[in-house]
């Protein structure tokens, strides 16, 4: 039932408006007497899938449905006015019927000098999901030092290897004794190859501009389909409303086709059966947190393919380097991917069963400002 509140109950909200919309978690203004929504932060709106001016009036069960632990946490509450904290399920009432069932910590209290209460919540799961992106952040930085520091170390004791394997090449009085020497040399090569890899992008002078994404995208998806030109079928689902990012495009081209690359080669089963497919999606989310800076809005890009799934036992180790989930496979595309993605703010996570794997690149829109003070500052 929809109750409708007056003036003076809408005017208290007028002084800590600003500050709820700033706050991360979903926030909703109750009537104390009715139990009825004054006031939705824009988290919350965004949680809800509702907008704040059609969330005023409606009561709490009209949004999380009838559940006798929600009930009992109010009446405590209305009993001793002391704040209340608990782990409870939240479901779906009539206002967004196809919410499913989560478990949710709330916090029930007073706004002071008011008679309002202050509802807030948050999914347990999208807490622990943020508390693992800030631990494979926080991995995946000091991986790639490590990584750079073991590239400069290798990088000088190849070139002598390499000098000293023609030297004895040259030297060698029997033909048959070369092919040793050749297989020497070949593989450092092969090392060289790697360690300029990781250190190329590091070398390179960074060029921001603004990067419209689904320019990035279409070139990834061209390059894609010219390697892979039967069997694979790469499909489209752009929000073409999204502004340009700023960024090094190159950079991001990089990274995006080490994802849509990667892909492909794992789907080679369906290849050759003919129906592998990736499908490239963008959206935009508001209001999200990376490595624990808040932005008010970040560009989605999803890398969705068919194919066999990430195995259970490397998914949380996909992004270091030298893992991999083919045995052909070098273990750095997606250690680049996500260095990539890092230098723009941004963080790649990945959510994996058979038949449908999701890469979900997440990239904040941010200012001049911001990027002057992140990893694309310049050479490096």
């Amino acid at each position: 039932m929809r109750i409708f509140q007056s003036r003076a109950a809408t005017a208290a909200l007028f002084s800590p408006q600003d500050v709820l919309d700033q706050m991360p978690n979903s926030v909703l203004l109750l009537d104390r007497e009715t139990l009825a929504i004054v006031y939705a932060n824009t988290a919350a709106e965004i949680a809800l899938k509702i907008s704040r001016k059609n969330l005023v009036g409606y009561q709490i069960n009209d949004i999380f449905g009838e559940y006798p632990h929600l009930d009992d946490l109010f009446h405590q509450f209305s009993l001793d006015g002391i704040t209340q904290r608990t782990d409870l399920i939240l479901g779906a009432g009539n206002l967004r019927p196809d919410q499913k069932e989560h478990l949710a910590y709330v916090i029930l209290a007073s706004l002071e000098g008011t008679d309002l209460i202050v509802f807030e919540w948050f999914e347990i799961d999208q807490q622990m999901k943020s508390a693992r992106e800030e631990r494979l952040i926080m991995q995946a930085r000091a991986n790639k030092e490590l990584m750079r520091n073991l590239a400069h170390e290798i990088k000088n004791p190849l070139g002598g290897i390499r000098g000293a394997a023609q030297l004895l090449d040259y030297e060698l009085p029997d033909p048959s004794l070369k092919e040793y020497t050749k297989v020497m040399i070949k593989e450092v090569d092969r090392l060289q190859m790697l360690v300029d890899r990781l250190l190329a992008p590091h070398k390179r002078k960074k060029e921001i501009t603004e990067v419209n994404i689904h320019e990035v995208l279409e070139r990834v998806r061209s390059v894609v389909l010219a390697e892979f030109a039967q069997g694979l079928s790469i499909t489209r689902f752009y929000d073409v409303s999204l502004p340009d990012i700023i960024g090094d495009k190159e950079i991001l081209i990089q990274a995006l086709l080490n994802i849509v690359h990667n892909a492909a080669q794992i789907l080679e089963d369906r290849r050759q059966i003919g129906d592998a497919k990736i499908q490239l999606q963008t959206s935009v989310s508001r209001n999200v947190t990376i490595g624990k800076k808040r932005y008010k809005l970040a560009l989605n890009v999803h890398v969705i393919d068919n194919g066999p799934g990430i195995p259970a036992e490397i998914i949380d180790h996909i992004f270091l380097p030298l893992v991999s989930g083919r045995a052909s496979g070098s273990g750095l595309g997606l250690t680049l991917a996500q260095s990539f993605i890092q230098m723009h703010g941004g963080f790649i996570s990945v959510h994996s069963q058979p038949g449908d794997t999701n890469f979900h690149v997440q990239i904040p829109y941010m200012s001049m400002e911001n990027i002057n003070n992140s990893e694309l500052r310049g050479e490096v």
